[in-house]
């Protein structure tokens, strides 16, 4: 148990410290930072607290049962290699929030950019320590989208929400494609749990499926590392906050795909696929990425090619297929982590005190940021891989397998010292612009700000990794050593290679490799200042290979050709005509079902016909048939025939022993009723179309053509129904609810049961639907400013409106209010007894007829009836409606009981039920899933209001306004102008 709430802790304590975060105001920029860093700290006090179990060899795991049969459960497992990479998410996150303290400015909304930071952090954890891998891609998928509002945290620049745009779609992208790699993997293993993965290698390996399995996976993992050919979107991130970007390049985002190779390194490598596509994707990534970096202007520019370089050399050293390759990645990950943090960070010190991040603009910092320049030098020269240095450890691991690989393709055996020089030159060169361009030289001019040393506190997360840097390169085994033993065990077991992390090692290859790749570096850099000092942008060579530009008319080609053409071919503007498609594919999917299948009447006799159903049908379809084609000429009218047919389907449920339905459809018949009441006066005029055979004719053929659709579609239920009904009931499925209803959910009403407990996850999640449909809603409204058009009044309409309000001057309001004072307080009283009787239905729902979602219906129409006679403002002024706050409650109430099961050993949503005493009331049921229906209760409250609350500020909002339209801008400008006023 004590396992458990670490993990849980662990995982959960960031996305409570984002939430609360979130709710503090804007100013609050002492207070969230505090909150921020005291939950990062908290973090990794947890992490140490599992080191101890282990560092012997021990795993942290904790299973809670979500749903069993399908073997998917929620796994938090903490090994080693999970307890590093936690590590890093934590104590550098703790650094950045520290960091982003001074960094940002206090114009900014601070807590916001806390809040996303922290719920990335939370979802960084997650991914790291989960042990199901449906999970597992579930975080994944959480990280990508946390990145993009840290991306795009300064949305009000175009390039902020392009990066963020272009890093969502890569990312989330492959995390599909990972998604259903890791279905395939499921598959082979029998099991989504990260244990029986790690076990069945062989079996993995061996199976037809595997190649598949593969691919799919490292898609989500080379594109989240950005690695070629999905390299291009990192550096379209760096328009995020400098904080941001030291977070994602060092130990977050980016490191979630290496993460991902080397935790499933035992299972999916060992064959030449996995040779061929890691390893080359590394080893281009690798030489490429370097070589662009050193042709970048923008500091942050040429720490993200560096970055992707860097990247490329660990997924080149997991494609090897050697074991200690893998420690040297592990190794590298590590070091990458410390040096490009305090790099980022100490260009965006530059950048916050100097006002740019252009190299040509930069010189001569050494003499007014002497402090900041030494701590740069250092991590440049760390990630340079000079001696003494922990990026020259790993550097020389990396030369030494690149020397020994016996796995690799052929040819690359020859080429891959030399490639691995060459990178290693390139980051010397990269390295000492960064260094020389901006600290060396002459005092700059013309710069935003004078530049000068940040406060003491902005330096000190620089110096304390630039510290780890140097500490690992002169004691590496009594530094970095037991981590790095306790990762690397956890990966491979028991058969770790011997390895050692001395500084001297001898004269041997590797470090001759080492030295001509700094010399090689050096010269390079001075053979190519003329170059650099010109400001041309781009690299030569492949200066015109954009991926920006690739991606960008891929985009446009998908997102705007394509999906033209497409909608040009299914969509419309108006709603019929996509109704016609939907129920036109319906059909033909059913006749295609019933071709291939069969369908037949059943074995049982059809019962007799009752005259008095038949009657109330015939009404029911007069009903509708009036509805269609009152359709033509009157909405209202329409409407009002709607409500006859849902009335007959209330009667035929009662019919038919469905009191359940009856009641729900009754309540869902009056409230949607009156909400498109309230949107008829928006709805679009009819096209009139013109053709040689006249309006009538094409309006008659429509209707042809659409009674056909509604007939076979019809029919097609009748027929299905007919035969289902017929057909002597599966026993299993409705003996087996009816037993199980009372001995295990507690409640003799069989179908509240099933919705609260044996079917509780679809309840769960259509409570979500709702509430996201809900929110939308009243967003869209909330904007929404109907066209002229449909404001302006046909003129004996306003006429009558003006005389409407003449005679309301001269004292017929009041006799109007004489009539109106009846209904008025009859309302009044009806409000509380509606109430009474929705209490009556919540309570009574788990046994009789009635339920959580009934009563909630019943409360949305007794406030919708005081709205009719009360209007908006009263209601609200009286009821003091809080519809967003309903939705929450009703979210977190039925989440909440869900989770409540995990506290007895439960599975999630596991109900548990007793029955209490209560005087005058009586024998009330008192299981947990009471507390579920009141959740769905009051959701189904809010969202309702919501929609009520949206429409009506609407429908007053229009009946103010004048009665004649505005004159339309002249230009598209001076409409987006007129636009902006309003809202």
């Amino acid at each position: 148990m004590a396992d458990a709430t670490l993990l849980l802790i662990l995982v959960g304590l960031p996305f409570a410290g984002a939430a609360v975060a979130g709710l503090m105001p804007t100013g609050a920029r002492n207070a969230a930072s505090i909150l921020a860093g005291a939950v990062a700290l908290a973090g990794l006090g947890l992490v140490g607290a599992a080191y101890p179990v282990v560092s012997e060899g021990g795993v942290l795991r904790a299973e809670f049962a979500w749903m069993p049969t399908l073997g998917l459960n929620l796994v938090l497992r903490m090994d080693g290699f999970a307890l590093i990479f936690a590590g890093m998410v934590t104590g550098i996150g703790a650094l950045v929030v520290l960091y982003a303290r001074y960094y940002m400015s206090s114009d900014d909304p601070v807590p916001r950019f806390f809040s996303f930071l922290l719920a990335f952090m939370g979802a960084m954890t997650g991914v790291v320590v989960s042990g199901n891998l449906i999970q597992l891609v579930f975080f994944w998928e959480l990280t990508s989208l946390f990145s993009f509002l840290l991306i795009g945290y300064w949305h009000h620049t175009a390039a902020a929400r392009d990066g963020a745009r272009m890093a969502l779609t890569i990312t989330g992208a492959g995390g599909l494609a990972l998604f259903a790699g890791v279905l395939v993997l499921g598959h082979i293993v029998g099991s989504y749990d990260l244990d029986a993965v790690l076990a069945a290698g062989d079996r993995i390996r061996e199976h037809p499926l595997y190649l598949s399995a593969l691919i799919l996976i490292l898609l989500g993992a080379l594109t989240k590392s950005a690695q070629f050919p999905f390299h291009f979107w990192l550096p379209h991130a760096m328009s995020a906050p400098t904080p941001v970007s030291a977070y994602l390049h060092s130990a977050t985002l980016v490191k979630a795909g290496v993460f991902l190779m080397a935790r499933l390194w035992p299972v999916l490598s060992g064959t030449d696929a996995w040779i061929l596509i890691v390893g080359t994707a590394g080893l281009i990534t690798l030489v490429i990425g370097a070589f662009i970096a050193i042709f970048q202007n923008d500091l942050k520019g040429l720490l993200a090619y560096s970055t992707i370089s860097h990247l490329g050399l660990i997924t080149l050293l997991l494609g090897l297929n050697s074991k200690l390759a893998l420690v040297a990645a592990v190794f590298h990950t590590l070091n990458h982590a410390a040096f490009k943090a305090s790099l980022f960070m100490a260009a965006g010190i530059i950048d916050h005190e100097t006002g740019t991040r252009d190299i040509r603009r930069l010189s001569g910092l050494n003499r007014s940021m002497p402090f900041t320049s030494r701590l740069a030098l250092v991590a440049a020269a760390a990630m340079a891989g000079v001696p003494l240095l922990n990026g020259f450890l790993s550097k020389e691991m990396f030369f030494a397998e690149a020397l020994s690989a016996e796995a690799a393709l052929p040819g690359v055996l020859n080429i891959l010292p030399l490639a691995a020089m060459l990178a290693s030159a390139f980051a010397v060169t990269y390295s000492l612009r960064f260094i020389h361009g901006a600290f060396f030289g002459p005092d700059p001019v013309d710069l935003p700000r004078q530049p000068h040393e940040p406060v003491a506190w902005m330096r000190f997360p620089v110096e304390i990794l630039v510290l780890g840097c140097i500490m690992v390169g002169v004691l590496p085994a009594a530094t970095i050593g037991p981590f790095l033993d306790v990762a690397v065990r956890s990966v491979l077991g028991d058969d770790v290679p011997y390895y050692s992390l001395a500084v001297w090692h001898g004269f041997n290859r590797p470090l001759v490799m080492s030295f001509v790749a700094l010399a090689g570096g050096v010269l390079l850099y001075l053979l190519l200042q003329r170059r650099l000092q010109s400001g041309e942008d781009g690299p030569p060579l492949i200066r015109r290979i954009d991926g920006r530009r690739i991606f960008e008319r891929t985009m446009v080609f998908l997102s705007w050709r394509l999906a033209r053409r497409v909608e040009g071919l299914t969509g419309t503007r108006r709603l019929q005509p996509q109704l016609r498609l939907i129920v036109g594919a319906a059909i033909l999917a059913a006749v295609a079902a019933v071709w291939l299948r069969g369908l037949g009447p059943g074995n049982l006799k059809p019962s007799p016909v009752d005259p008095v159903l038949a009657l109330i049908w015939m009404v029911g379809a007069a009903c509708a048939l009036g509805a269609a084609w009152q359709a033509k000429f009157h909405r209202l009218a329409a409407l009002i025939l709607l409500g006859g047919v849902g009335l007959v389907v209330c009667i035929t449920f009662v019919w038919f022993s469905a009191p359940d339905l009856a009641l729900t459809q009754l309540t869902v018949e009056v409230v949607t009723t009156v909400l498109l009441l309230l949107g008829l006066r928006w709805l679009p005029k009819r096209l009139q179309v013109a053709d040689e055979r006249g309006p009538e004719v094409l309006t008659r053929t429509r209707r042809i053509r659409d009674l056909t659709l509604a007939v076979a579609a019809g029919g097609g239920m009748a027929l299905f129904a007919y035969a289902v009904m017929t057909r002597t009931p599966p026993e299993l499925l409705a003996q087996d609810f009816l037993r199980r209803a009372y001995t295990e959910g507690g409640g003799t009403n069989v179908v509240n049961v099933i919705l609260v407990d044996f079917r509780g996850f679809d309840t769960l999640g259509e409570i979500f639907v709702v509430a996201t449909v809900a929110l939308v809603t009243y967003a869209l409204l909330r904007r929404f400013r109907p066209a002229p058009d449909s404001v302006e009044l046909p003129e004996p309409q306003r006429d009558q409106l003006e005389a409407d309000a003449a005679r309301m001057r001269d004292g017929e309001a009041g006799r109007l209010a004489d009539w109106l004072i009846v209904p008025f307080t009859l309302t009044r009283l009806i409000f509380p007894v509606m109430l009474t009787v929705a209490v009556f239905l919540l309570l009574r729902g788990h046994d009789l007829p009635g339920g959580g979602f009934s009563a909630g219906m019943v409360v949305a129409i007794a406030i919708i009836l005081q709205y009719m006679i009360g209007g908006t403002d009263w209601t609200e002024r009286r009821l003091r409606l809080l519809p967003q706050l309903w939705v929450g409650v009703g979210l977190l109430l039925a989440t909440g009981t869900g989770l409540a099961a995990w506290f007895f050993g439960r599975p999630f949503l596991t109900t548990y039920f007793a029955y209490a005493e209560l005087p005058v009331i009586g024998r009330i049921p008192t299981a947990s899933a009471l507390l579920f229906d009141i959740g769905v209760f009051a959701l189904v409250v809010g969202a309702t209001l919501l929609m009520l609350v949206a429409l009506a500020h609407q429908s007053v909002r229009g009946h103010r306004a004048t009665p004649r339209p505005p004159a339309a801008p002249a230009t598209r400008e001076a409409a987006r102008a007129a636009a902006a006023g309003e809202d």
